[in-house]
This record gives structure tokens, sequence and C-alpha cells, in this order.
């Protein structure tokens, strides 16, 4: 396993960056170098059920570790959805399941944030990640400090 981090700073308040982050609007904007048509499907609770997905609908089935909004979210991933079925159990789910994803927002001062991203994965996706995360946090950069 191979712990990758990610940081940028942006010239907006932590709401904002936050807000970008995750609305269902901006979401697909920045984690379109992951996945085109990417979605989050989350019921915002720790412990709760969320869904990092492609535009079918197949992705990973994760869950709320910590939440501290605007400041910090961790999720685990716990397994794949693959039309319309969880695999939580299979030799290939338990070899990665309960990799976490961590996101911490930083007030500098009012008007800038430091966004950090810190993710556990395999090591032949590293450069997949490294392109996802460079090329979106430049995206949640540009949108924030719109005007």
């Amino acid at each position: 396993m191979e712990t990758l981090n990610y940081e940028i700073i942006i010239n907006a308040p932590a709401q904002k960056v936050w807000d970008i982050l995750w609305n269902e609007k901006t979401y697909p904007e920045w984690t379109k170098f992951f996945m085109e048509g990417s979605q989050l499907k989350t019921d915002w609770k720790v412990n709760g059920q969320t869904y990092f997905l492609d535009a079918k609908g197949n992705g990973m089935v994760s869950t709320i570790k910590n939440l501290n909004e605007p400041h910090e979210i961790i999720f685990a991933h716990l397994g794949m959805i693959k039309d319309g079925v969880e695999d939580t159990k299979s030799q290939a789910v338990a070899e990665w399941s309960g990799m976490e994803e961590k996101y911490f927002l930083r007030a500098i001062n009012e008007n800038t944030t430091g966004l950090r991203a810190i993710t556990h994965i395999e090591k032949n996706y590293v450069e997949y990640m490294n392109n996802g995360f460079n090329k979106g946090f430049e995206i949640i950069k540009e949108l924030a400090e719109k005007s």
C-alpha cells in the first residue's frame, strides 16, 4: 500500500471549498479526471452509506468514519458495486477493504484555505491517483476563486 498526499492553497473560505468538493453539481467537475460522470451518493452520516460511482452506477461502497464540516471528512472504502450488486466480502475486495480517503480543510485566514487529501492506494494506482487529484484540485481552486 502507498500513502499519497495532495495539498493546495485556495483563495476562498473553507465553507466555499467544502461546498465545491461535495456539491452534486461541482463534484463531477473536479472528479472527472478519475472517471467521467463521477457521482457521490451519501447519507452524510458517520457509519452510513456512501457510494463513489461512475455514470453507469458502478464504483465503490464506502462509509464516512469522521465528519466535521467544513474541516474534515474521512471515508473508508469497504467494497465495490457493479450492476447493482455490492461486493464487500470477496477475496479481491478483502485485500484493500478499509482503505481510507481523508480530506482536511484548514483556514489559513478568513479567505484562504489549505486543502489536503490523504489516500491509501495499491501501488499500481499511484499514477492514476496523482493525475486525478492534481488536476482535480486545480479545478476546485479555479471554481472556488471565481468571484
